[in-house]
């Protein structure tokens, strides 16, 4: 269960830029082939924070679909299936464009 060392890490992150102020929401953006189940994210969350200041905070997560760009067309696909073909030629030479993020969007802070 890899989604709790990420939590941690997002405390990390959260922590040096909330400074002071009180954390209400944490906003993500997770691509879905970035292999994080969303839900098992979320229960993590609750469990780092309990008895933190950032405790009773929501992580709010945003997917972010699977995309690729061929490089004989140029055509983008948005991916139903892990399989890297082109849906335009069917070409195999492609980009990945999304679907790899991991970021923190934004902080919904309170004053202290």
């Amino acid at each position: 269960m890899h989604e709790l060392s990420l939590c941690r890490s997002i405390v990390g992150v959260v922590e040096r830029h909330a400074d002071t102020a009180r954390v209400r929401r944490v906003n993500l953006q997770v691509g879905q082939l970035r292999q994080v189940v969303p839900a098992t994210l979320t229960y993590c969350w609750s469990l780092v924070n309990a008895d933190t200041p950032l405790g009773g905070s929501e992580l709010c997560i945003e997917s972010v679909p699977a995309r690729i760009r061929c490089t004989g067309c140029a055509g983008t696909t948005e991916l139903d299936a892990p399989v890297l073909v082109c849906a335009h030629c069917g070409g195999t030479a492609v980009q990945v464009v999304a679907g790899e993020e991991f970021l923190i969007t934004s902080l919904e802070l309170t004053e202290a």
